[in-house]
């Protein structure tokens, strides 16, 4: 008989990174949309959670789902699962970043205003 995979019964969610500032710890905010318990408009609550990155694969604006564990720290009780979607990453020249509109260089290097 094939060995079956196994069944992890564990808590999963699927959300936005917002934060990679910490060691090891991504921040991650899950949104869900609900009905309003007395107006029935649907309206959008989100949450974050905290999530052991231990190889720092997740960026920021990367779509990831996490998993339940063992508390880990104070307040981290999820790992990383897998990186669902990668983020756009702009890419800006560095010649771009030199000019500042507005403003002119005279002689000796000194900037000028207009």
């Amino acid at each position: 008989m094939a060995e079956q995979a196994a069944v992890t019964r564990k808590n999963q969610k699927v959300g936005q990174v917002v934060s990679t500032k910490m060691a090891k710890t991504i921040v991650v905010e899950v949104s869900r949309r609900v009905p309003h318990p007395v107006y029935k408009r649907i309206i959008s609550k989100r949450k974050k959670f905290y999530a052991h990155d231990e190889q720092g694969l997740a960026k920021m604006g990367d779509v990831v789902r996490i998993t339940e564990s063992r508390p880990l720290s104070k307040t981290k009780r999820w790992t990383l699962s897998e990186v669902v979607r990668k983020a756009v990453q702009v890419s800006v020249e560095p010649s771009d970043l030199d000019v500042i509109p507005g403003v002119v260089e005279t002689e000796g290097g000194k900037k000028k205003g207009r």
